[in-house]
């Protein structure tokens, strides 16, 4: 098979690119992203110097991961204020750029909340501009904290249900340092293995439609030093069955208030396959991922992407003959069905990590108890 086998030497990140940083040129203020959609063939940013164009660089996917998104949508309302555009109009157009990743409006609210506040208080625009930035950064520098207590917690717990170490994991998606302030979620938990010599294989979904794992998480994982495989999405079965599966470990873009977890199409029947082949699976996601107001997984709204990303491949070496900017891979004509994410109800999650704690079993009740016990720390 086609691996790539673990480095010697100290691993770095994945790339010296930051994926989203907030600079002040002097022509203004700008939000500048590493474009995840050049990846991995080259390593190209965009640079938006208003909210519309960061929203068109969130629903191209050139920025994505629910992290990530939500310190995208508050510096796009900081962007906006220091500007001088309405900032409500692009709050507005910044949370309703992809509806299934909770953090994105979570993010957009903490910045619009701190600007709304500051300018209540002092009449000044200026000042509740730089109240939303320091939102933002605010955000920006919590979320790589808490990147940090899921990497330990995830071991922890990844230790305790397989002692003796050479793990060897599967992933979907991407769920690394392209998504976070970080290091990252689920990936952040793989990457800590592989620190302390205990990952044996790392299993990377090429994750179809749009091939978030071959593009990025292979990008990453090579850069780290790691061992790890890529597969197509429907091999996953074989290696289950095949005994070559310690543990399921995936990101999530909306966790509901009863534990059912919504993240990248492909994630439910991975977690049927592990409870079938009695494989921990567990879900990697901070805090702010989980939301009370959704109360289950049929209340969670799916994401239906274009047609074409399924009967084209795009890539940046692909030459353009494709309606949709890719080369056609289906005949004229063909409709798809594309919903960007799927839900796993939470009897098949083993545990969920978080920054502030393990839930496992996972019940409505538990998560609960774990978000309040996260706004008490936060508050205190």
């Amino acid at each position: 098979m086609a691996d790539q086998y673990a480095q010697s030497g100290e691993d770095s990140r994945p790339t010296d690119i930051p994926t989203i940083r907030w600079e002040e040129p002097p022509e203004g203020p700008v939000v500048v992203l590493l474009d995840q959609t050049r990846l991995p063939a080259e390593e190209v940013e965009l640079v938006c110097t208003d909210a519309p164009a960061l929203v068109e660089a969130i629903r191209s996917l050139a920025v994505r991961g629910a992290p990530v998104l939500g310190i995208a949508g508050a510096y796009g309302v900081a962007l906006a204020a220091a500007r001088g555009f309405d900032v409500d109009e692009a709050a507005t157009g910044l949370a309703g750029a992809r509806p299934t990743a909770v953090n994105l409006s979570l993010g957009v609210r903490r910045a619009l909340s701190a600007y709304r506040a500051a300018l209540a208080k002092s009449g000044d625009p200026g000042q509740a501009a730089i109240a939303a930035l320091v939102a933002a950064r605010a955000l920006h520098r919590e979320d790589a904290e808490a990147s940090a207590r899921m990497a330990e917690r995830g071991l922890a717990l990844l230790d305790e249900l397989l002692p003796g170490g050479g793990h060897r994991i599967l992933t979907h998606c991407n769920t690394g340092s392209l998504v976070s302030g970080g290091e990252g979620t689920a990936f952040a938990v793989a990457l800590a293995a592989h620190r302390v010599g205990r990952l044996r294989r790392l299993w990377v979904d090429e994750t179809r439609p749009l091939l978030q794992g071959a593009r990025l998480t292979a990008y990453e994982a090579a850069r780290s030093g790691m061992a790890y495989t890529l597969l197509t999405d429907n091999a996953a079965g074989s290696l289950f069955a095949a005994g070559e599966v310690d543990a399921v470990l995936i990101g999530a873009d909306r966790i509901a208030a009863d534990g059912s977890v919504a993240n990248k199409v492909g994630s439910y029947p991975l977690a049927v396959l592990a409870r079938y082949h009695h494989v921990p699976f567990i879900v990697v996601a901070p805090v702010t991922t989980v939301d009370p107001d959704t109360p289950d997984g049929a209340s969670i709204e799916v994401e239906q992407r274009p047609g074409f990303e399924v009967t084209e491949i795009a890539a940046p070496q692909v030459p353009v003959t494709g309606a949709g900017g890719g080369m056609p891979v289906a005949p004229l004509g063909t409709t798809a069905y594309n919903p960007a994410f799927d839900v796993t109800p939470p009897e098949l999650v083993t545990a969920i990590v978080t920054e502030e704690g393990v839930v496992s079993p996972v019940t409505a009740e538990a998560l609960e108890e774990l978000c309040a016990r996260s706004r008490e720390v936060t508050i205190g």
